[in-house]
């Protein structure tokens, strides 16, 4: 997470294998230490194990015995369903793991799912932040999973955070949250200008599906894609015209083990046969690469490519948000940053992974 001093960008890349649960507790942690009033937690899968729990825990009762007020939403509540992989299900174990923390905290409820995994820190301050990105509390999401961390040095950025948990927090439920103003944002990142927008579903969940597609659509030299799923209906007919026209490379990754279930369940939804096709098309036409992870199960080996990420032109679009139907339904968060040297950053990022999964 080492930028130049005057960013208010940075950003934390995560690869099976490439890291240990303890060298992200120690991230986590110092993000949390330098929480001076307040820490607002907003997390769908939260279980760790000794000793990334020892350092976690430690880090947020050191702040709350300093006086910093801590709230934990998490999801929970939800009714029973069958198992499905695009629904990225979690393992029990979240409530339990947060309870036993000992601080204020909520259980969001809703059909859908609570899958944001932000962190906010001193509201409006000056020491205001925000810790955003794919990555869930697991030590499976820490150490077998590629994920991105992305955080934003930002009182404005924070106040929109801030509003999206309010919502979460006296609702208990995902239910009319997301119901954010979302402002360009002033942002630096590797010493330039940026430009953030922020969305949050489910109150914007039909036009960040929208401005995802339009984003990809309107691309002039580069879409690389690097995500768990692509199984949402705008993404693919927009990246399909852009292959078709053949005048943008597409390339990148994707979890080629959990899109094959889901190909699985499109089989027994009619109206979704033609996503079976376009999705065919689209892996073979980019040569997309595949990781193939662990079918999941609640005691399977949790190695999924787990990021959420596109990069188009300077443009990088990332958060909690699976580029999914689902995902516009769920509470949710994803940025849009328009910054050359960040683009450039993920797409070298895109360029390893592919590098070793191509293998």
């Amino acid at each position: 997470m080492t930028q130049p001093t005057n960013d208010t960008i940075t950003t934390y890349f995560l690869a099976e294998g490439r890291q240990t649960g303890a060298e992200v507790a120690a991230q986590l942690a110092a993000f949390i230490r330098a929480a001076t009033t307040s820490l607002d937690i907003a997390i769908y899968d939260f279980r760790l194990a000794p000793p990334t729990a020892t350092v976690i825990a430690a880090a947020l009762h050191e702040r709350a015995a300093a006086g910093v007020a801590i709230r934990i939403a998490y999801d929970a509540d939800k009714p029973p369903q069958p198992l499905m992989a695009a629904a990225d299900p979690a393992p029990a174990g979240t409530g339990a793991f947060v309870q036993a923390l000992g601080l204020p905290f909520r259980r969001i409820g809703g059909q859908k799912l609570m899958h944001n995994k932000y962190v906010v820190r001193d509201g409006a301050t000056p020491n205001a932040a925000v810790w955003t990105g794919s990555l869930n509390f697991t030590d499976d999401a820490w150490t077998l999973q590629e994920n991105n961390v992305i955080t934003l040095a930002s009182a404005e950025a924070a106040t929109e955070y801030a509003q999206d948990f309010t919502q979460l927090w006296e609702r208990e439920h995902i239910e009319g949250t997301g119901n954010v103003a979302a402002p360009t944002l002033a942002l630096r990142y590797g010493g330039q200008a940026a430009t953030a927008h922020i969305l949050f579903s489910p109150a914007n969940g039909m036009t960040i599906d929208e401005q995802v597609a339009l984003t990809v659509a309107r691309a002039q030299r580069r879409v690389r894609l690097c995500s768990m799923l692509l199984n949402s209906g705008a993404l693919l007919n927009a990246l399909e015209d852009v292959q078709r026209v053949g005048a943008v490379p597409i390339d990148g990754i994707y979890d080629q083990t959990q899109m094959a279930q889901v190909l699985l369940q499109w089989q027994d939804v009619p109206h979704n046969h033609w996503k079976i096709n376009a999705v065919e098309r689209i892996v073979a036409a980019t040569h997309l690469v595949g990781k193939a992870s662990t079918p999941y199960s609640p005691t399977s080996r949790h190695d999924f490519m787990h990021n959420k990420i596109i990069v188009v032109d300077d443009t990088v679009i990332t958060g909690s948000y699976n580029f999914s139907r689902s995902a516009e339904e769920n509470a949710e968060n994803v940025l849009f940053i328009q910054s050359a040297p960040l683009a450039d950053h993920y797409s070298t990022y895109i360029d390893g992974l592919k590098a070793h999964y191509a293998r």
